[in-house]
Order: structure tokens, then C-alpha cells, then sequence
């Protein structure tokens, strides 16, 4: 077998309905594929699974054999230390990451019928990928109207609820503390996709309380995240690091984590963490500031760092800042603030990536970032793993088929 074609069937979900574990017998429940990646480094990040009750979110490596894991040289590669599951048609040994850990390792249960997966990989290889996952591509091209406003509400609430299900799990973490939350909330996101791994952790192995005692100092700061990200490059700021490093007793991430292939100099890691000790720098009790500012230009300003163009503030707001107003707004019980929270995010210019121009393509209108919002969820957790029935289009079109029948 082809690896392409595991990765159809691991994209596709076609091993829903089969029970999965580990080699060592140990149940694998499969919340998320993940997102598939372009670039060096494991297959899928963003991965979410469960693991005898125990949830990990992280990459997904695919193979054929477990022995293509060493023949890959995965083994001395520390960018697959991440790795949270290896998925393989055939076990037929273990494999470890460079730190010497063992790494969980599952023979993917899918459909047995060749002429099956062979049909059904042939389809996949003639169309566009995002057509794939849309199953009601051909009736929503036919009436774009099917997707209806209301829906799309539905939609964009849901996704904020998602989000404020994990802004509540990082309060866990933070003891409570919003400010705290949001600090690591908002460097995920300053990875803008490609780095946002290793920018979390950053957040984490850096608390924020030793950040803020040299809050006042540009240089400092810069030279914490940057020490802290193993990625300095000159020798007054390794001293300077050094000396920090020493005083609060840190740890820095592993600087292999970093992604740079294929990337804009503007979207670089180095920058991006600049920048990032830039908005710190200018902005004290940042978490109270933002919920102060009702109006979208005043949000805006907050985050205008050098060298942040206006699409990269968009994005923070998007994922960041509006669902942490919405959040706090739900957790005060206050409906008109949550309200005012989903107006803002009506006034932001829609996201441009591949899932949307797809949609677009279908014939739904796109105005703005509520839109494009609702637009990703749908595609995230119904189209992309077939769950047609829970949907209103989908509904719809089984209606109209049984109607049909009689």
C-alpha cells in the first residue's frame, strides 16, 4: 500500500466505526486528524486523540512500517519529539524519539475491501481535496442558498463556544488568572499556524510574572523570549539571557522547533517573537485594556507593533482577543456584552485560506470575519468528518431524498 493511501484513509475518517489501540492494547480514540502539514517536520499537527481516557493534542507521524520511522531517521530528529501517536498499516517494531522516550504506536483498524479503497482513492486522486470533504459540494453549487443565515449564527456561535471551552481549560492551568490565560493564548497565535507549538510552550516555560518585573525594559524582555526560544544570535543578548536565566531558574524550549522553511521573512519566528515582546512592553494589564475598548480601531491600536500589518492584528482578534471578551462576558453572566463581542468580530475583513476561497467557489458570500468563522467550523467539525446528519444543509438534503422515496 501506497503511504498516500493511509493518509487518505486517516484524512477521510474511513477508520470510523473500528475499535483502535495502541500495539500495547490500549484504547485510541481519535477526536481530531489534525491539520495536514506542508512543511519539514511530522505529517499532521494540531492532532487531538485520547489515549485510555487521557487526552494529548499534538503531531501525528504516518507510515506504512514502523521501521520506516529509523529508515527516516525520525528517530534522531527532534522535531518528531511531539509525536503523540505514529499511525502505521503494520507494527513491526518500536520505534523512540531522539530523547529515547517510547513512542505510542497504533495499527489503524479501516475497511478491508480493496476494490473499495482502490475506487474510493481513485475518486480522491480526480478531485480537488476541500471538494472531497464537502459532500454537498454539487447540491450547494446548484443553491448556494441552502447554507442559510440563521445557520451560519448557529455556526459562529458554536465556534466561540469551542474557543471558550479551551480559554476555560487554560484558566485551570492559570489558577484562575485571566491575564495569565491570555499571555499564553496570544503567543499561540503570534505562531500564526506554522509556530504555534512552540510558541505556546515558550508561554509556558516563561511565566508571565517574570516577564512582568522587566516589563519596563525592551531589551530585557526581548532577551528573555528570545533566550527562552533558543534562538539567539548575538553575543550581548545571550549574556544578558544568561544572567535572566539564572535569576528566575529557567528552562528554554528546544530551538529545533522552530519551523523556517518555506516562510515570508516577515512571518520568521525571530520577528515574530520581537514583536511579541514589543505588544508586552507597551502593554500593561493587557487583559484589562481589552476589556475597556468596545470599539474595533481602539482594539486595533493596542496591537500595532513594528512590523504587524493590518491582516496579522485581524487574526489576533479573531482568535484571540474576541473570544477571550465573549469568554469573560459568559463567565459574568453578561448577554449584552457577549453580543457586543460577536458585533466586533462582524466589523473585521473576512480570512482569505484555502477553506474559504473553496466556499466562496460554492457560491456563499463571504462579507466578513463572523462569516469566514462560521464558514471554518463547519468545515472543521461537520464536513470533514461526515457529519451530514447533525448539519442543516445535510438535513435538508436527507429530507429531500425521503420525500422523494414516497
Amino acid at each position: 500500500m501506497p503511504e498516500i493511501v493511509l493518509h487518505y484513509i486517516w484524512e477521510h475518517c474511513l477508520w470510523a466505526g473500528f475499535d483502535q489501540q495502541t500495539t500495547d492494547g490500549r484504547k485510541v480514540e481519535i477526536l481530531s486528524v489534525g491539520e495536514h502539514n506542508h512543511d519539514a517536520g511530522p505529517d499532521y499537527s494540531h492532532a487531538r486523540i485520547r489515549i485510555d481516557g487521557r487526552e494529548w493534542v499534538g503531531n501525528i507521524e504516518l507510515h506504512v512500517c514502523s521501521s520506516d520511522w529509523v529508515k527516516h531517521r525520525h528517530h534522531l530528529d527532534k522535531a518528531y519529539d511531539s509525536v503523540i501517536l505514529h499511525v502505521v498499516r503494520t507494527a513491526d517494531k518500536p520505534v523512540y524519539n531522539s530523547r529515547g522516550e517510547l513512542v505510542p504506536q497504533c495499527e489503524l483498524q479501516y475497511p478491508s475491501d480493496k476494490d473499495y479503497l482502490s475506487r474510493l482513492f481513485e475518486s480522491a486522486q480526480q478531485m480537488d481535496n476541500a471538494f472531497m470533504r464537502i459532500g454537498c459540494a454539487e447540491q450547494l453549487a446548484h443553491d448556494p442558498s441552502m447554507l442559510t443565515e440563521g445557520w451560519r449564527c448557529t455556526l459562529l456561535r458554536k465556534r466561540l463556544d469551542c474557543k471558550r471551552a479551551s480559554i476555560e481549560r487554560l484558566l485551570e492551568i492559570t489558577k484562575g488568572s485571566w491575564e495569565h490565560a491570555l499571555y499564553i493564548s496570544l503567543a499561540r497565535n503570534f505562531g500564526f499556524h506554522t509556530n504555534s507549538l512552540p510558541f505556546e510552550q515558550l508561554a509556558i516555560n516563561t511565566p508571565l510574572s517574570c516577564l512582568q518585573k522587566h516589563r519596563n525594559s525592551l531589551f530585557q524582555l526581548t532577551a528573555l523570549l528570545m533566550g527562552q526560544a533558543s534562538l539567539i544570535s548575538d553575543e550581548s543578548t545571550q549574556k544578558e539571557y544568561d544572567f535572566l536565566r539564572t535569576k528566575f531558574g529557567l528552562t528554554p524550549i528546544d530551538g529545533s522547533l522552530w519551523k523556517h522553511a518555506r516562510m515570508r521573512p516577515q512571518n520568521s519566528p525571530e520577528l515574530r517573537i520581537r514583536q511579541f515582546a514589543q505588544l508586552l512592553y507597551q502593554s500593561e494589564s493587557l487583559f484589562s485594556k481589552i476589556l475597556d475598548k468596545h470599539d474595533l480601531k481602539e482594539l486595533v491600536q493596542l496591537f500595532e507593533v513594528d512590523g504587524m500589518g493590518r491582516s496579522s492584528i485581524d487574526i489576533l482578534l479573531i482568535n484571540t482577543v474576541i473570544p477571550y471578551k465573549y469568554a469573560y462576558a459568559r463567565y459574568r453572566n453578561n448577554a449584552q456584552q457577549a453580543e457586543e463581542a460577536i458585533s466586533l468580530i462582524e466589523q473585521i475583513a473576512p480570512e482569505n485560506n484555502s477553506i474559504i476561497r473553496q466556499w466562496r467557489i460554492l457560491g456563499q458570500e463571504v462579507k466578513n470575519a463572523a462569516d469566514s468563522q462560521a464558514l471554518l467550523h463547519l468545515y472543521q467539525n461537520y464536513c470533514q468528518h461526515h457529519e451530514c446528519i447533525n448539519c442543516e444543509v445535510g438535513y435538508q438534503i436527507f429530507q429531500d431524498k425521503q420525500l422523494r422515496l414516497f
